[in-house]
């Protein structure tokens, strides 16, 4: 590849789509093994893995965070949000983080919350975390397609932005042909534009989504109980 004389950002931003097919893709290679388990599934397994979906995506982001800090970054500039309309919970770090530091974050969630809770609720027995853990393995697609995209890259730095489908890589090499699986090249800058610092933003759908979702639970419990 052909250096530049200067760093820039190049944007990269999901393919929405292609990650899609990819998330149905592992939540049916991750269910395969139930198949020999014998779970036993019940509406009242369903109702609470449903219950707690949302809280293990929150604490999946969490993680994301965690890894942040332990590796360098500085808490002011992270942030958090949901936007169930866009099929994204995120966690954003809005400052420069080294190759090192992005790949340990990416992973964090995928190997501590999806690989290793779903041993340990088959060695239990548990129902429910195996398929709180199935479901974290499917909504780290982006992760993963992440992952493989930066591992291959060299002298880069990671940045996030007021976009929480899109983020920057920092670097003198010309990434413009680089191929990025599940993700589209955008543009190159030299500056990101990182003005929202909101600590935590819900949009209004994602309220009415949650709010649904809860009095749907509810309902379906009390018909359990009857």
């Amino acid at each position: 590849m052909n250096k530049n004389h200067k760093k820039q950002y190049y944007i990269y931003e999901m393919h929405l789509p292609t990650l899609s097919i990819l998330s149905f893709l592992l939540l049916f290679l991750a269910a395969i093994p139930c198949i020999f388990l014998e779970l036993e599934i019940t509406r009242t397994t369903l109702v609470w893995t449903i219950l707690l979906m949302i809280p293990w995506l929150l604490f999946h982001e969490l993680l994301h965070s965690f890894s942040y800090m332990i590796c360098g970054a500085n808490f002011k500039n992270i942030t958090y949000g949901i936007s169930l309309e866009k099929s994204v919970l995120y966690c954003l770090c809005k400052q420069n983080i080294s190759k090192k530091n992005i790949l340990v974050s990416l992973l964090t969630p995928f190997f501590l919350i999806g690989i290793v809770t779903y041993i340990l609720g088959t060695f239990l027995g548990n129902e429910i975390l195996i398929l709180l853990s199935i479901l974290n393995i499917s909504g780290s697609v982006g992760d993963l397609v992440m992952f493989f995209f930066i591992v291959k890259l060299k002298e880069i730095e990671f940045s996030e932005f007021d976009n929480p489908l899109a983020f920057g890589i920092f670097t003198k090499e010309n990434l413009e042909k680089e191929k990025a699986f599940g993700l589209r090249f955008m543009e190159k800058k030299e500056a990101l534009s990182r003005i929202d610092f909101q600590k935590v933003r819900i949009s209004k759908l994602s309220i009415l989504i949650l709010i649904s979702l809860l009095l749907l639970c509810g309902f379906l419990l009390f018909l359990n109980c009857i």
